[in-house]
């Protein structure tokens, strides 16, 4: 059974270690720092008792950034990060959000196909963004709010 739950800072290993097992975007402490942020809401999809995907965004008044989106390399194209990124949506929409940021690389062609599949749109591009000197492509989404 799928599920999504909101994940808090006692949950930081899970978080670190299925991070180390994907994409290695943040330390143990970078995690913890994370957390301590305001306006920071962390979610993870979970299959059964296993945390398959992982969903950090910041909310700033009526905006939020997508800091952190990941599904376990052994349950990608499966719909679970659809699932996930709709879940995001609709959590935004409901918080009277209007707009919603994200970073991605540019050379990583599947995350840019997936983001564009939620109507994300390239809206800037930040030179020399990742540890490996790659750019990203400045994404962003317009809500619908109530």
């Amino acid at each position: 059974m799928i599920s999504i739950k909101k994940i808090n800072e006692k949950d930081i290993d899970l978080c670190y270690e299925l991070d180390s097992n994907t994409i290695s975007l943040w330390t143990k402490k970078q995690w913890a720092n994370e957390f301590k942020k305001e306006g920071i809401k962390v979610f993870g999809l979970l299959l059964e008792d296993l945390i398959v995907g992982i969903c950090v965004f910041h909310v700033v008044i009526d905006e939020a950034q997508i800091n952190y989106f990941v599904i376990n390399q052994k349950f990608r194209n499966k719909g679970f990060g659809s699932c996930l990124m709709s879940f995001l949506i609709k959590q935004c929409e409901e918080l009277n959000i209007k707009k919603l940021f994200l970073e991605v690389s540019q050379s990583n062609v599947n995350a840019e196909k997936f983001y564009s599949r939620f109507d994300f749109s390239t809206v800037g591009l930040r030179r020399n963004y990742y540890k490996n000197g790659s750019d990203a492509l400045l994404k962003e989404k317009k809500l619908v709010t109530k």
